[in-house]
């Protein structure tokens, strides 16, 4: 990289640049030290609160046997101990692993073991699913007096430490969980420049300030509710916290207080939408002056009815988690009839290509291809799969189909089969795993099927010659193995697959038969 021009606007945001994540609010901390940092429900924490916490924090994890290039995993909700747990490991140059609560054990075993976490660190006493967790794992009461509802699990004195680096664009500050095309898990390595670089330019492009009051329900497992922390931080708001979304929540904390930024999918302001229609709630702008989308693309008809009901437009972007993920995104003063997902963010360069790699005009469909600080250092353990991805002059293949009219960009389609659901990525290759591993199941087949403003899972299944197995046998089978949102929303059994003469089972086929 040293060696390329770098994209325009990277002197500009690396200058301003902090060394490390929990650095993101130290400015603010020595400057206002009473402004508030997080709530979290009743809980108020103040920027002076927020240093002691982690520093506390810390100690304890210290004491925990964690050292510097070790990888903790998170398993938690947004809450406060969350965040001391990611800026604490930041401080003591460990990997941070943040995990949903809602994953499968089988899931999370699969991160433990391709990680090799020291730790495991869970929310508890935060939510029944990381209850559940915790007692399968045999976690106890992490005894952190700074940190409340977190157990952890026992030393894992196997875990080898990885190499620790003064500079920031090599250090690795988090390991995020995608499954891949393969259905077996990549950790996309990401380092302290790569989200940082990001958050801070999402920031400046979105122009977050001090006096926000930023709702965070998208969850910081997702490497877009981690960009949205981390954007609050650097910019001195406050960070109001949701363990999950509940649409007459959101309605409150707009109205009584004083929500200025929202992040949300799109099933986010379709269940808010949904949520004003049934309780006959007026919904109003009050002290909002932004809400984005994120993880899905926009529904033009969602966008129009939010900008009736709400009286703002939604802000669209694209983004992924090998980017750290912004690489689009529109500016506050999007038009009502502006679909695009805005220009490039500063610090990237972007290009549409052919197959054969040919860099294509304006206009024409492509591949898109993105470079610039934003881009993973790589897949943890798997130097063939980045190799795969990015190339040797920098250049990340996004697998997505994009073009551009003028300086806007345009996401015509995925050239991969994953889909995207409420914001999550579901890859087909996993659930199909999950599914063919049912005895009565002799193979099978995901698709998507869009609904509105989301999509949702479908799977095919064929039998085992004389099982008699339902399809509600094996969605149950489903739910004990998949987290919800990767879970088939229907299971449609087929006494054979459409398939190619050599046997290749045509997905299109299926997908058209939903339509």
């Amino acid at each position: 990289m040293s060696e390329m021009v770098e994209p325009a606007g990277t002197a500009e945001l690396l200058n301003e640049l902090p060394h490390r994540l929990h650095r993101s609010f130290s400015t603010t901390a020595e400057k206002s030290p009473d402004r508030l940092a997080l709530v979290d429900g009743s809980l108020k924490v103040t920027y002076r609160d927020l240093s002691r916490l982690v520093a506390s924090t810390a100690t304890g994890l210290h004491a925990l046997g964690v050292r510097p290039g070790d990888r903790i995993m998170v398993v938690c909700e947004n809450c406060v101990s969350l965040v001391a747990l990611l800026f604490a490991a930041s401080s003591i140059d460990a990997w941070v692993i943040v995990a949903n609560p809602r994953l499968s054990a089988r899931e999370l075993d699969q991160i433990r073991d391709h990680s090799g976490a020291r730790r495991i660190f869970i929310g508890a006493g935060i939510s029944a699913h990381a209850a559940d967790h915790a007692r399968r794992m045999g976690a106890l009461d992490a005894d952190l007096p700074a940190l409340s509802g977190v157990s952890v699990t026992e030393l894992q004195t196997d875990a080898i430490p990885e190499p620790v680096s003064s500079d920031r664009a090599q250090q690795v500050a988090l390991l995020v969980y995608t499954s891949g095309t393969t259905g077996t898990p990549k950790g996309v390595m990401l380092t302290h420049e790569n989200v940082l670089f990001s958050a801070l330019a999402i920031a400046k492009t979105r122009e977050f300030c001090a006096e926000d009051l930023v709702y965070l329900v998208l969850p910081v497992s997702h490497i877009a509710g981690m960009a949205v922390l981390l954007m609050t931080m650097l910019t001195g708001g406050t960070v109001r916290l949701a363990h999950r979304y509940e649409p007459s929540e959101l309605a409150d904390a707009i109205a009584k207080e004083g929500v200025s930024v929202v992040y949300g999918v799109p099933a986010t302001y379709q269940k808010l939408l949904e949520y004003a229609d049934a309780t006959q709630r007026s919904l109003g702008r009050y002290r909002l002056r932004a809400l984005a989308v994120v993880g899905a693309p926009m529904d033009p008809s969602l966008k129009a009815r939010v900008r009736e009901r709400i009286g703002l437009n939604l802000l669209n972007g694209y983004g992924i988690t090998e980017c750290s993920p912004g690489i689009s995104g529109s500016r506050i003063d999007v038009s009502d009839d502006d679909l695009s997902v805005g220009p490039l963010l500063p610090g990237i360069a972007g290009k549409i290509v052919s197959k054969d790699g040919t860099a294509l005009p304006e206009g024409e469909v492509g591949e898109l291809h993105v470079r610039g600080r934003y881009v993973m250092k790589g897949y943890y353990r798997a130097p063939d799969l980045t190799a795969q991805v990015v190339d040797s002059e920098g250049w990340f293949n996004t697998g997505d189909l994009a073009y551009f009219k003028q300086d806007q960009l345009f996401i015509a389609g995925r050239t991969k089969e994953m889909i995207i659901r409420s914001g999550f990525n579901v890859y087909p290759a996993e659930v199909e795993a999950v599914l063919n591993s049912h005895t009565a199941v002799l193979q099978s087949a995901v698709v998507s099927r869009p609904v509105e403003g989301n999509e949702e899972v479908v799977a095919f299944v064929q039998l085992v010659n004389g099982a008699s197995a339902t399809a509600a046998d094996i969605l149950a089978y489903a739910k004990t193995q998949l987290t919800a949102y990767k879970r088939p929303a229907e299971v449609i059994i087929l006494p054979e697959f459409p398939a190619s003469s050599t046997g290749k089972i045509l997905k299109r086929k299926l997908a058209d038969s939903l339509l």
